[in-house]
């Protein structure tokens, strides 16, 4: 394999596997996905220690992606934990994984889950800087130390929280929820009590390093995202944003593949133009979201809320979605949180390809509309975006019916044979085809 990272290679005009897969995988040409790494538009995070990994892009002309979070506490979790998350994260259809561990033997989950994952692993390197070291222990050596040992054992992207500056502090601190990103809120903490800058930031060219001898994508981190309405699109968001902007610059320079993380929590008449600014301050770097969470007041729906701004983030311009589960601002999700978070996002992003036109995207419509009319079940549940959910409820429908041997039938519970539009529709196609 070629030293080059994926940026460097495709600024040299070297088509790498990884760029073939994405293309393939993509429906667009080789020299497409070429050009997007190059200029920085598309990333394809991929560490040269992640063996078994099925390579994928991120960019907002590619298909949007959704990331899933797992990670034990620290109080609770296993290896074992971990991975039986996973393997729910691969099921119900992910295109990345991190890893937000803050307890317990954290490399040995991490290494534990680089080895079954086969998508993107993703990670926080604060939380396990902080889980061994604790905050006094921050310092520009610790957070090496952990970045090193991170990107030997494969982990394909990291978020580092560089751009919260010291000269943020004030305005962030004057709002209604204040700092809410875990590892923003411990660089904070930490630059009040040392007195000193964020030790990510001053250490930042070090970090390109390690990232380039690995391949390394690098996530910065929006670490004064705004956590709830009144705080959106405030001076503190957005001179952070301004610095994220100057770091991407550094990592292209240093052929170090980024993509940039954002809010949070955002009104719905505000998305179109978060997502134009962070397009215009980062050089069109992939835009990866949290959300946004698009009202406050929903808790045990927030998969719902934040998956509406996802799309709306989607359609103007994010590459990625962080999803969000029923168990937002409550507690930690359980397995049926995840499946709804993941698939509320998976529609999400689904809806804003298909809006968007991007090549290929509504394949899936187009046939499962003609299984519909052929009442083709099977082929309805396959076609589907959560299969076995689908069949879950015909299932169920037909047992209530008291009619459980209509599975093909030609019409659903809903209507029954007398009053299916699709039925009496065939009937018509057929007596106006004599």
């Amino acid at each position: 394999m070629s030293k080059d990272t994926q940026l460097k290679a495709a600024r040299r005009g070297i088509v790498t596997p990884a760029m073939a897969v994405v293309a393939q995988k993509e429906h667009r040409s080789e020299d497409f996905i070429l050009q997007g790494v190059a200029d920085g538009r598309i990333v394809i995070p991929c560490n040269i220690n992640h063996r078994n990994l099925q390579p994928m892009g991120i960019g907002r002309d590619l298909y949007t992606k959704i990331n899933a979070n797992i990670g034990n506490s620290s109080l609770t979790g296993t290896a074992a934990g971990e991975l039986k998350k996973l393997q729910s994260v691969l099921t119900y259809g992910a295109d990345t994984v991190m890893d937000l561990s803050t307890g317990g033997d954290i490399p040995l989950i991490r290494r534990s889950i680089l080895a079954q994952s086969t998508i993107p692993v993703g990670t926080v390197p604060i939380y396990e800087l902080v889980a061994r070291y604790t905050r006094q222990g921050l310092t520009g050596e610790n957070l090496l130390t952990i970045i090193r040992e991170q990107a030997e054992q494969g982990v394909d992207y990291m978020t580092i929280h560089a751009g919260l500056l010291q000269k943020h502090l004030p305005a962030a601190l004057k709002r209604k929820l204040g700092i809410v990103s875990r590892g923003g809120a411990l660089i904070a903490a930490h630059m009040v009590e040392n007195d000193c800058e964020n030790p990510f930031y001053t250490a930042f060219d070090r970090i390109l390093d390690i990232c380039a001898q690995y391949d390394v994508t690098l996530s910065l981190g929006d670490g004064l995202r705004p956590g709830c309405l009144a705080d959106a699109s405030d001076e503190a968001q957005f001179s952070e944003l301004d610095v994220l902007g100057e770091l991407a610059q550094r990592c292209r320079q240093a052929g170090v593949q980024v993509m940039i993380e954002g809010p949070g929590h955002i009104p719905l008449d505000e998305i179109a133009m978060n997502m134009q600014r962070e397009q215009a301050v980062c050089n069109d770097a992939p835009f990866y979201i949290l959300g946004p969470v698009v009202i406050d007041c929903a808790p045990g729906y927030d998969h719902l809320v934040g998956a509406m701004g996802g799309m709306m983030g989607a359609f103007h311009g994010a590459a990625m979605l962080c999803y969000v589960t029923p168990k937002e601002h409550i507690g930690l999700p359980d397995d049926e949180d995840v499946r709804r978070g993941i698939m509320a996002f998976r529609i999400a992003a689904h809806a804003a390809d298909v809006a968007l036109k991007k090549p290929g995207a509504r394949w899936r419509d187009d046939a499962i509309s003609d299984a519909r009319e052929s009442f083709d079940w099977e082929k309805q549940f396959e076609l589907a975006i959560d299969p076995a959910r689908a069949r879950q409820y015909r299932t169920e429908a037909l047992q209530a019916s008291n009619q459980p041997n209509l599975h093909g039938g030609e019409y659903c519970t809903m209507c029954g044979p007398d009053f299916c539009s699709v039925r009496l529709s065939k009937i018509l196609k057929n007596s106006c085809k004599k």
